[in-house]
């Protein structure tokens, strides 16, 4: 095992490893704990009660962050002529169709939303061996196929995101940078633990949210008291 620096020594030693802390107090430790030179991402990873092998017991939704991501999000718009405009005028990076879907089928990935109309599903559909792995196929149940690609754009521009619980049973998302004040990184946490405790199925039972832990690329993880989330 490597030795820790001397910033993570100094980060360990602020952290009670068995203490679950309430949200605004783990935002400010938070920022007390990270040492990077860049702007790491904050991430809150959920563990919840839950089979996700079982339809009925998918949690999965699609959230707005009131702070935004903090990320510049990189949307393409697969969509015919007549919607070009619209698309263009919400702040869409890339729009168009046929070259686009061929760019996809050579490798190019480098984009972080994909938006279509309904009418090209057809030839969208044709790149889910491309685009499922990544993350990128768009799906009506997140918005992002929708004959309002202009209202897409701005949403997704804006700071929504959407989240599903892997195969483990957690959900991870980001939920903003550690540039971000302590109230806005708590903030956009609470709007995503409070969405995700919506959306508990029924089929759940017993304790349905297990653990919540809040960390950065390279911190510590710190455990949220669930009991200390304000549900919206």
């Amino acid at each position: 095992m490597s030795k820790l620096t001397k910033n993570q020594k100094i980060a360990y030693a602020k952290v009670e490893p068995e203490k679950a802390y309430k949200l605004t107090e783990a935002a400010a430790l938070l920022k007390e704990i990270t040492f990077t030179k860049f702007d790491a991402s904050v991430d809150v990873d959920v563990r919840l009660g839950v089979d996700p092998r079982k339809a009925n017991q998918m949690v999965r939704g699609v959230v707005t962050l009131p702070h935004g991501t903090g990320k510049q999000v990189r949307v393409l718009v697969l969509c015919t002529p007549e919607k070009e405009a619209e698309a263009q005028a919400a702040g869409a990076d890339y729009v168009g169709l046929d070259e686009y879907v061929e760019k996809i089928k050579s490798g190019w990935t480098d984009i972080d939303v994909i938006i279509c109309t309904p009418n090209v599903m057809g030839k969208v559909g044709a790149l889910g061996r491309i685009l499922g792995p990544r993350g990128l196929m768009p799906n009506p149940k997140t918005g992002t196929v929708t004959m309002e690609v202009g209202k897409a754009v701005s949403e997704v521009k804006s700071g929504k995101i959407d989240f599903k619980v892997d195969k483990f049973g957690i959900i991870h998302t980001s939920v903003g940078k550690i540039s971000f004040s302590a109230e806005q990184i708590a903030d956009n946490v609470n709007t995503v633990l409070s969405m995700i405790m919506k959306l508990k199925p029924a089929a759940a039972k017993g304790s349905y949210v297990k653990s919540i832990f809040l960390s950065t690329t390279m911190s510590p993880g710190l455990q949220i008291d669930a009991k200390s989330v304000e549900t919206k």
